[in-house]
C-alpha cells in the first residue's frame, strides 16, 4: 500500500474495500503528529492502556509490541499502537521533562540555537521544578543545575505561601548560598530574578539551595527555573 512522502500516512488503493480502515489510521496519524507531543524518550515498556492519542518515541531495546520498531513513533489508537518513522527536522513538545526537542535524523535532542553539520550544538534550555520546601534551616531541590553547563540566572515563583518561623530566605548553592538572591518573600507570588553579572560554569551535578533567613523552613512550595547554556560534541565518526 502507498503511503504519503512526508508523514508516512497510508493511502487509498483503487477499489480498495474496508476503506475506512484506511483513512482512520490516516486520520489517527495526523491527529497525533499534528501540534506533536511525546509522552517520553526513555520509556521501554509499552504502556498497557494509555489515552487515546499518547505518543512515545520508541527507545532501544523496547519490550513487545515496540521491539521491533526501535527509533518510530508510537501513538495509541483505538486500542492498539500506530508506528510512524521520524523525519529530520521534525519538533516535537517533550512532556517528561517540558521543553522542545528536534529530530536531527537519528534521535531527538533539546532545540537549539544553533547547531553545526557535525552535530555540535549551542543548547539554550529553561530546566523547570516544583520543590516542596521541606521543615529546617535550609533544603536543597532534586533537580541540579547540570554539569559542564553556563547559568545565567534562576529564577523562581512562590506557588505556595513558605511558611516558618523566619523573615525572608536565600538562595544559591552549597558555599555560596546567596549567589541568586537574599532578603527573599514567602508570601504566594513572591519572586525571585537571580541574575549573575557574570555567567558561571558549573562541572559538576549542583543541586541549589534555600537558606531560611532569620529562622527556619516549616513549609511551601517554589517553582524553581535554572537559565543556562550547555555545549553538545560534534558526534563521532
Amino acid at each position: 500500500m502507498p503511503n504519503t512522502a512526508n508523514l508516512g500516512l497510508p493511502l487509498l488503493e483503487a477499489a480498495q474495500s474496508q476503506k475506512h480502515v484506511t483513512v482512520n489510521e490516516a486520520f489517527a496519524g495526523v491527529d497525533a503528529l499534528c501540534q506533536l507531543v511525546l509522552q517520553s524518550l526513555s520509556v521501554s515498556v509499552p504502556p498497557v492502556a494509555p489515552p487515546n492519542g499518547s505518543v512515545y518515541a520508541i527507545p532501544p531495546g523496547a519490550q513487545a509490541p515496540w521491539s521491533n520498531h526501535s527509533g518510530a513513533l508510537a501513538t495509541y489508537s483505538n486500542g492498539g499502537w500506530l508506528y510512524i518513522q521520524p523525519r529530520l527536522g521534525w519538533r516535537a513538545w517533550l512532556a517528561e521533562i517540558q521543553a522542545s526537542v528536534i529530530y536531527d535524523g537519528s534521535e531527538w535532542v533539546p532545540e537549539t540555537q544553533s547547531a553545526a553539520p557535525s552535530g555540535a550544538l549551542s543548547d539554550l534550555t529553561p530546566l523547570e521544578i516544583s520543590h516542596q520546601v521541606l521543615p529546617g534551616a535550609t533544603g536543597s531541590t532534586t533537580l541540579t543545575i547540570p554539569e559542564n553547563s553556563l547559568v545565567f540566572g534562576i529564577t523562581a515563583r512562590v506557588t505556595s505561601a513558605i511558611t516558618g518561623s523566619l523573615s525572608s530566605w536565600r538562595l544559591g548553592v552549597a558555599g555560596a548560598d546567596d549567589r541568586y538572591g537574599s532578603g527573599l518573600g514567602t508570601g504566594l507570588n513572591s519572586y525571585v530574578l537571580g541574575l549573575t553579572g557574570t555567567p558561571m560554569t558549573y562541572y559538576s551535578n549542583t543541586p541549589l539551595q534555600l537558606t531560611a533567613e532569620g529562622g527556619t523552613f516549616n513549609g511551601g512550595e517554589v517553582t524553581l527555573v535554572i537559565h543556562l547554556l550547555r555545549l553538545q560534541l560534534p558526534k563521532p565518526v
